[in-house]
């Protein structure tokens, strides 16, 4: 404000000394034009009537006589000239003595009458006045002019003599407003604590805003319970009168216990007060703190609408909270029942006291679900007493055609009962049982069909008893919300479980139904597929000729029906390279390369993801010898519990898992086992899981492996119980196998010398052995055998020539060569005179076959051991020949 004021002082002083400079110039130039024309007038007068200037103008030069005067009377008068000059112009007397005797040339005919005048003119050195005046005789006749010329501008010197004093005056009344205006400025910033206007005007504005616009109620009281200011939303709150302030509070018409708290020193925060029909929460603070003047402020806010408000923000924040909870809780197991469990816990007692979930026989199966119906199986029911009226889990609902129940599962809409009692429709369902439903207290329902992909897979039951308030249409929406989250889950769950069951039952059409007959090994296994589903390990057991068997156990990466199908066809495969007897490492090499193959037809195809990522490992026992040889396709190390109880990992050299093709060659190891060891085969679902790392879970194995002897059962067992993780996300596959030896009686081997001569006495020996075994009944066929195969040997193997025959559940005639060529049956014409050995072998046998050693390789033949067979008294070798001949016959 100062500010202001000094500015406007300021303003106002500049006006004034303007105004005033602006009027001295002009009255001074309307003076100087006045005193201009004075001053020649009567320069010149004066001089037009001096003594004897009439006898100077008569004399014989006047101008000698009269110009000193005029220009002593000049310098006198303040003019620029004083001239004289006759009626005929000619000039007598001048300033400039150059001028004298000109004629001069002006409008003097006023003073030529005899008349004195003054005129102005604009001449060489600016704005000049000039007066003449006539000079007469004794007659009163003018005989001469004298003119008295001066310019303005000498004349304003003289005035602007008296600027400065002018000007100084007006820079001193300047300065005292100046200091009038500072004094009055330090004099308000002192009491305003030294706020500015802008300050002040901010705030002034903020007490009108606070006072007036704001929505809540302030009061200002002092010290003796008077009120002292009031803004419109206090007095509409407590419906003041218009002149309220000044008064005291009590006199105001308010509430006992309000007026009490407005009177009396106490403070107050967020109390609660009646004001009519208000709710009002009074916030009371002490000004002492903030002020000289003692006194209290109070604040009000009705907060009626507020706690209605809040109270149904409440109730949307927990159904927030609810609807989040149920989008963890529902649906984490992938099970249709559990699933129906957790819809009907999760609403309970959060929405509604009794939650029951029917669902149709189709979804509990995993099936897709049939047109909607009234027939439903009760899945889930939460929230009831141990005497509660309401049917039990598990039993089929069958629900009455028109009756809101079966409105909503055929229709698929949403059905909601306020009023049980009242409802008819409902009681008429089963009014035996709806008369107890009602005894035991349950007064509303909601029933909100569960319906995913447009098709309504079973429905929900809310119900409210007791003191709970009954359903209404915002509860409907939530409920609707609710069981559309669970209905997704429960979906999810029964086509997972559709799913998993088709992986199971492939799986179990692929996985092998029983164990092989066989002499080798004692076997037992385990599976156990994982809880998130079926998975891709498999085992097998493949008995191959020689008193030999085949272990195999692989592992697919992933779940579901692709991992299952792919672990069939990888078993598939391995039972038909198994069949032509290959080496582990052999067999693993063709089964690489069919999985590439596999992987590159089901790329081109786009019928699914590759197989990459199968992992295998082929161990071959033989009982006679006692040997193992494996190889392993990425697969982890079978482990070797020893009769003394040691256990070791057997050491594979590492190779890649199948299809990946690297091109790296597959490697076998090999290691003796004494008979009663326990050979075990497993997958990395056994011994490694996210708690576990693998090297501590092949210790875990190598401890529950350690002992004493045990039964292949007994060891499965232990093993399953010390190493089966919890909750397992991966299948596991155990297989375990105790070995047994071919008792040294019941192998018989001869060396044979490539001589023709040579065969008639290895076939005896084999005769003899033969009788020596008890197996006369099928020596005339063994003969014939072996006699070809040693008789082929010889005349087109290699040496070294070796005849083994082993005395199994078959015998099994082996005749090893040098050569690694493989023989075949072929169709012998008339004139050949060989060319059916094998034929006969192959009538004779039941199986044969070769297979290849680094040696060689090795054709055997088996044949059954059982009395009932075929002798050779029931058909001879001429017989047969003579069918092969007429083939028509075969």
């Amino acid at each position: 404000m100062a500010r202001e004021v000094f500015l406007l002082q300021l303003a106002l002083v500049v006006l004034l000394v303007a105004a005033a400079v602006v009027a001295f110039v002009i009255q001074t130039r309307r003076d100087t034009m006045t005193d201009a024309r004075h001053r020649t007038l009567a320069a010149a007068e004066s001089f037009a009537h001096s003594w004897g200037l009439q006898a100077a103008l008569n004399s014989a030069d006047p101008t000698a006589k009269l110009q000193p005067l005029a220009e002593a009377a000049r310098k006198a008068s303040g003019v620029d000239a004083l001239i004289v000059y006759k009626l005929d112009g000619i000039t007598l007397t001048h300033s400039d003595p150059r001028q004298i005797g000109k004629h001069v040339i002006g409008p003097y005919a006023d003073a030529a009458r005899g008349k004195p005048f003054t005129r102005t003119f604009e001449g060489a050195l600016g704005l000049s006045v000039v007066s003449a005046a006539p000079v007469k005789d004794s007659s009163g006749r003018v005989i001469a002019i004298v003119a008295a010329p001066v310019t303005v501008e000498k004349v304003q010197k003289s005035v602007n003599e008296q600027l400065p004093l002018f000007l100084g005056s007006a820079v001193g009344a300047l300065a005292l407003a100046g200091g009038g205006a500072g004094l009055v400025s330090r004099r308000l910033r002192r009491q305003t604590h030294g706020l500015g206007p802008a300050e002040m005007t901010r705030m002034y504005e903020h007490h009108d805003a606070v006072l007036h616009a704001v929505r809540e109620g302030v009061l200002i009281i002092g010290r003796d319970g008077r009120l002292l200011l009031a803004n419109d939303e206090a007095r509409r709150l407590l419906d003041l009168p218009p002149d309220a302030e000044g008064h005291h509070v009590g006199d105001l018409g308010l509430d006992h216990r309000t007026a009490e708290l407005l009177a009396s020193d106490r403070i107050a925060t967020d109390e609660v007060h009646l004001a009519q029909d208000r709710l009002l929460a009074v916030n009371k603070r002490s000004t002492t703190p903030y002020g000289a003047h003692q006194g209290s402020v109070v604040t009000l806010r009705d907060t009626t609408e507020l706690r209605w408000l809040s109270g149904r923000a409440e109730v949307a924040r927990e159904r927030l909270r609810l609807l989040y909870d149920a989008g963890a809780r529902i649906g984490s197991t992938l099970n249709v029942a559990r699933t129906a469990e957790e819809l009907a816990q999760v609403a309970v007692p959060r929405f509604a006291d009794i939650v029951t979930v029917e669902l149709q026989e189709a979804v509990l199966k995993g099936e897709e679900p049939a047109v909607a119906g009234t027939e439903l199986h009760r899945t889930a029911i939460a929230g009831l007493a141990a005497d509660h009226p309401l049917r039990p889990v598990g039993e089929l609902m069958r629900f009455a055609p028109g009756s809101p129940v079966a409105a909503s599962v055929e229709q698929g809409r949403s059905v909601v009962e306020p009023d049980l009692a009242g409802s008819s429709a409902w009681r008429s369902m089963d009014p035996e049982r709806a008369r107890r439903i009602l005894d035991h207290g349950v007064h509303s329902l909601v029933v909100v069909p569960l319906r995913a992909r447009g098709v309504v897979l079973g429905l929900v039951s809310f119900w409210r008893s007791g003191s709970s308030p009954p359903f209404d249409d915002e509860d409907l929406s939530f409920a609707e919300e609710l069981a559309g989250r669970a209905a997704v889950g429960i979906d999810n769950a029964r086509r997972y479980t559709r799913e998993r069951t088709m992986a199971m039952t492939l799986q179990r059409s692929l996985m092998p139904r029983g164990l092989p007959d066989q002499d080798a090994l004692e076997v037992a296994h385990r599976y156990l597929p994982a809880q998130a589903g079926v998975g891709g390990d498999w085992f097998d057991v493949i008995p191959l000729p020689g008193a030999r068997v085949a272990l195999v156990i692989g592992d697919v990466v992933g779940h579901g029906l692709h991992a299952a199908a792919t672990m069939g066809r990888l078993r598939i495969a391995v039972h038909n390279f198994s069949a032509l007897d290959l080496s582990p490492d052999e067999l693993l090499r063709h089964l690489d390369e069919l999985v590439t193959h596999i992987d590159v037809q089901d790329e081109d195809t786009e019928e699914g993801p590759a197989i990459t990522g199968a992992t295998c490992l082929y161990v071959v026992y033989d009982s006679v010898s006692g040997q193992v040889t494996a190889a392993t396709a990425g697969h982890l190390p079978p482990a070797v519990a020893h009769p003394d109880g040691s256990v070791e990992f057997l050491q594979t050299p590492v190779s890649p898992p199948l299809g990946l093709g690297t091109g790296l060659p597959f490697e076998t190891a090999e290691l003796s086992m004494p008979e009663g060891s326990r050979l075990v085969l497993y997958t990395d679902g056994l011994v490694e899981n996210r708690s576990r790392d693998l090297d501590a879970g092949l210790e875990a194995l190598r401890a529950a492996l350690a002992g004493p002897d045990r039964t292949p059962e007994d060891t499965c067992t232990a093993v399953m119980q010390s190493l089966l993780p919890a909750g397992s996300t991966d299948d596991v596959a155990l297989l375990v196998a105790r070995t047994r030896r071919l008792d040294p009686a019941d192998v018989a081997e001869w060396d044979v010398p490539r001589d023709p001569a040579a065969v008639g006495p290895v076939r005896n020996a084999c005769v003899r052995q033969l009788a020596a075994w008890g197996l006369q009944h099928i020596a005339f066929g063994a003969e014939l055998v072996l006699s070809e195969l040693i008789t082929n040997a010889v005349r087109h193997g290699a040496e070294p020539i070796h005849v083994r025959l082993l005395h199994t559940r078959t015998l099994i005639c082996e005749v090893s060569d040098g050569s690694s060529t493989s023989p075949h049956i072929r169709q012998a014409k008339d004139t050949d005179e060989d060319g059916r050995g094998l034929f006969l072998v192959a009538q004779f046998a039941e199986q044969w076959g070769t297979r290849y050693s680094p040696r060689g390789k090795t054709i055997w033949a088996a044949q059954s051991i059982d009395p009932d067979a075929p002798t050779s008294e029931e058909e001879s070798a001429d017989q047969l020949l003579d069918r092969w001949e007429h083939r028509g016959e075969w």
